[in-house]
């Protein structure tokens, strides 16, 4: 007798649309593996569905605080370049705005166990991923997603990404009012949309209930709104209507971008039409050939955000109606509800004795809801990690003592994306890659807390400076550069062994392992970026130091980078950092008001003795990476003499180009943005001859002839295209070159929003230059 398959198992469970995109995606691998359908074709339609590609150079996986090397679920793996067939790969799970149910994360616990290595990853756009997970297994891992209510459709593509919100929404005591139903209404309304198909980037959402948290970090979104209120207008009694601020065209990436308001107040109503308004401009006039500039970042940067504002509204005014606009809003007065509630009457914590380390996690993750007698609990996970035991541990607890699990009637405005139905838990994923229990009874806490150091998550430091966040990194992304998961738990173990003032416990590190910006290290007080330098002719791991960013009001500003400093040698910068600001702070300075107070250029003093990298016979650690014993190389460069005669002068001339960019750095500190501006325009100036000089000797300082030699010689013959990025960072370069023969000005004023940009462009410019340079000293070595 045959066994039954799941698709078996789940007959009446799954949706029938859903069911049926599944078995389409199923049909499509058998296609693929046959030879019957194009990769290009292919690769868009697993992404869209969340199915990745991922790196097995590196294999490490680090456990929190312990790094440990685990072998693949799948055994010995093919040597030599992977394929998608080849090795096992990520699919990624998106979980809107973060909200989970005991019964889904059972069934997450499960398919982790059984497809993966038993890791779910939570992300910091309050997503779930799996690594190591089979293309063939995904179609079952979806069918029992989609049986408790969960989808992977559109975790990836072109497409409107997971819909992020605050996960405080609906018990904190700050928000206007609670934005979940605002959130789920618009999930599912632009879910399969036809008018969000067509975009030749992703586009993110975020909704906040407040300006001033970071919940949801609404200024670095395609779309940000933030729930607000006013008079009704015409009324002289007091009452006020909903509504939400409208923001468009953040983002990170290898230049961020800050959102900018487009509608002061739109009222509830009018939310998901102006959204779906939004959505259309942006596909028909949002770059779709150049990759790299496909963003809605890029058109509102080229149209201004009045003009688009302008086919905004013009849109929004010939848009069919639409039922599913307000059909989730209540009729008349009435309040919405939000998606959990009690399931116990609330209770204060009374006196009485404590377990052993109770009162350091209650100061850190426990936080009080605006409802009497409840607190929301943070689950901290070592850089968003947790085993399919302690899911299910995490699912039991969540039946025990947080809220009840509703199964909300699907509105009117869910009922035409092809998505899944069902519960809604009081259990959410947050941005900072933990787990928020909500409402547990105060008096309960103690019983929690000892239930949670059982299954290994009693972590105290929640929000603190050890609650470090971090993308993926090289561990399994393939555009790593520098391992930022490994520097992360290291860094997190040895800020965790230390005692902080309440300043510095505050602050908030992220880094990134590549100028993608996943680890979102732009808006932390302290951030990483990963880079590579050449010492010697081997390579050696670094990060980029970046300070000055804003955490709060909902990532109110974008830090600079001040210098790249080797892996090995970051926790003592971080020492330094600290301390500085622990000993030279005044009273209630923050720490983005005391590096505008000191100055980059004494961040720059602070750790300029740890730039340098002793030779490799003296010591040869630097040349590893965090996590990974291996040395950081492709194989070994040597060193000769021709060698030394190319490197010396290359080194001298990328580090003058460094210099000038921080010079850039500095002006735009002190508040002269056009000479930040031609600063940086001259640091890009500097890295491109430096390189063009390889080639021919003799090119002069004349920068229309450096731009030209640059383009003939390295982005003609495709010598400085990046693996991953393409001609991106050239093109940084070319435009502002031609912008103006005189200086790389044009375009109006220069303003310190441009002149912030022009100098991340050339940061991002010059460590191009210095990748592009590896690889040609790796041509001529081999």
């Amino acid at each position: 007798m045959q066994a039954l398959t799941w698709k078996d198992k789940l007959a009446g469970r799954v949706s029938e649309p859903l069911g049926r995109e599944i078995d389409i995606f199923e049909t499509e691998i058998g296609l693929r593996k046959q030879g019957k359908m194009e990769e290009k074709l292919f690769a868009e339609t697993r992404l869209r569905r969340g199915v990745y590609g991922q790196r097995y150079d590196n294999g490490q996986r680090h456990d929190g605080i312990a790094s440990q090397t685990l072998s693949y679920p799948s055994g010995e793996l093919t040597k030599g370049p992977m394929t998608l067939w080849d090795a096992p790969g990520m699919q990624r799970i998106k979980i809107p705005y973060g909200v989970l149910t005991a019964d889904q994360m059972e069934v997450l616990a499960e398919v982790a166990e059984e497809y993966s290595d038993a890791i779910l990853h939570v992300t910091t756009r309050q997503d779930l991923q799996l690594h190591f997970v089979h293309v063939e297994d995904t179609p079952d891992i979806m069918r029992r997603l989609a049986a408790v209510g969960i989808t992977t459709r559109e975790a990836c593509g072109n497409t409107v990404r997971n819909v992020t919100a605050c996960p405080y929404a609906g018990v904190c005591g700050d928000e206007s009012f609670d934005t979940t139903p605002y959130a789920q209404a618009l999930t599912y309304f632009l879910l399969g949309h036809q008018d969000a198909q067509d975009f030749g980037r992703k586009f993110k959402i975020a909704l906040s209930g407040c300006r001033q948290h970071a919940c949801a970090l609404v200024n670095m979104h395609d779309l940000g709104v933030i729930a607000c209120r006013r008079p009704v207008p015409g009324n002289s009694d007091g009452r006020e209507e909903r509504g939400f601020e409208v923001y468009v065209g953040g983002g990170l990436g290898s230049v961020p971008h800050q959102a900018k308001l487009l509608l002061e107040f739109v009222p509830e109503g009018e939310l998901l039409p102006t959204a779906q308004a939004v959505a259309r401009v942006f596909a028909r006039l949002g770059e779709k050939k150049n990759r790299q500039r496909a963003r809605l970042k890029f058109l509102i940067a080229r149209l201004g955000v009045e003009e688009f504002k302008r086919l905004v509204i013009e849109e929004r005014a010939r848009l069919p109606l639409d039922r599913r606009w307000t059909a989730f809003l209540p009729e008349g007065e009435g309040d919405l509800a939000g998606v959990d509630r009690p399931r116990k009457p609330g209770a204060p914590l009374g006196p009485g004795a404590r377990p052993e380390g109770f009162e350091a996690w209650h100061k850190t993750n426990v936080r009080p809801q605006k409802q009497p007698g409840y607190a929301v609990v943070t689950v901290r996970l070592p850089l968003g990690d947790l085993t399919s035991r302690q899911m299910r541990g995490l699912a039991n607890l969540a039946r025990r003592f947080t809220g009840d699990t509703l199964t909300r009637p699907l509105g009117v405005a869910e009922a035409g994306a092809e998505a899944p139905r069902g519960p809604y838990g009081s259990v959410r994923a947050t941005v900072e890659q933990n787990i928020a229990l909500r409402w547990v009874p105060e008096a309960e806490l103690p019983a929690l807390y000892q239930e949670l150091v059982a299954l290994g998550l009693g972590m105290a430091g929640a929000g603190t400076i050890a609650d470090i966040t971090a993308c993926p990194g090289t561990d399994t992304c393939k555009l790593g550069i520098s391992s930022s998961r490994g520097l992360g738990a290291e860094l997190s173990h040895h800020l965790a062994a230390r005692e902080h003032d309440a300043a510095v416990a505050g602050l908030h590190i992220k880094m990134s392992g590549c100028f993608n910006a996943c680890g979102q290290h732009h808006i932390a007080d302290i951030g990483f970026l990963g880079v590579s330098r050449n010492v010697g002719g081997r390579r050696v791991p670094h990060f980029q130091l970046v300070v000055g960013g804003q955490w709060t009001e909902n990532a109110g500003s974008y830090g600079l980078a001040v210098g790249a400093i080797p892996s090995k040698r970051i926790p003592e910068v971080v020492d330094r950092v600290t301390g500085l600001y622990t000993r030279e702070r005044l009273a209630g300075e923050s720490f983005q008001a005391f590096i505008r107070r000191i100055g980059k250029a004494a961040l720059r003093t602070l750790v300029e003795d740890l730039l340098e990298v002793p030779p490799y016979e003296q010591d040869p650690g630097f040349y590893s990476d965090w996590g990974d014993p291996r040395e950081y190389t492709i194989g070994d460069l040597g060193v000769g003499e021709c060698a030394g005669e190319v490197v010396s002068p290359v080194h001298f001339g990328l580090a003058a180009s460094e210099r000038e960019a921080f010079e850039a750095l500095l002006h735009l500190d002190q508040g002269r943005p056009e000479e930040a501006a031609r600063l940086a325009y001259t640091a890009m100036l500097t890295a491109a001859r430096t390189l063009v000089r390889l080639q021919y000797l003799d090119v002069s300082e004349e920068p229309d002839e450096i731009a030209n030699e640059f383009r003939t010689r390295l982005v003609d013959t495709r010598l400085f295209a990046d693996p991953y990025a393409g001609d991106k960072f050239a093109q940084y370069f070319l435009r502002v070159h031609s912008r103006s023969a005189a200086g790389g000005g044009g375009g109006g004023e220069m303003t310190a929003e441009r002149a912030h940009r022009r100098i991340e462009e050339a940061q991002l410019f010059i460590e191009a230059a210095h990748a592009c340079y590896d690889r040609m000293t790796q041509t001529r070595g081999a």
